[in-house]
């Protein structure tokens, strides 16, 4: 009993970490579309830069991770953003990612 106990807790962290992981790449990739829309970038650097925003959260899990590599390219390509909107951007997306990820079917 205690057995079953101990996998369902394991599933359940699983479960709870790839939702999380699913819910920031979606967040991270609609804060880069955003971005990219900022900086006036062509569709195939679009792609690129979303990728590249992408794995930027990866690399350096930190919540703040893809937000702080945007905050320096907007910078470096001079387009004008205030880190108000940028922070407002990240959490109306975050929860977009949130109510995307809760709504979606069940793949187990």
């Amino acid at each position: 009993m205690f057995e079953e106990r101990e996998r369902g807790y394991e599933a359940k962290w699983a479960h709870d970490a790839e939702l999380k992981f699913r819910i920031m790449a979606r967040r991270d990739a609609g804060l880069g579309q955003w971005a990219a829309g900022l900086m006036k970038l062509s569709a195939a650097e679009t792609a690129d830069y979303v990728q590249s925003v992408i794995n930027a959260g990866l690399a350096r899990p930190r919540a703040d991770a893809a937000v702080e590599k945007i905050r320096a390219d907007l910078a470096a390509h001079g387009a004008p953003c205030a880190d108000d909107a940028l922070l407002d951007k990240a959490n109306s997306l975050l929860e977009e990612a949130k109510v995307a990820a809760l709504a979606a079917p069940k793949t187990s």
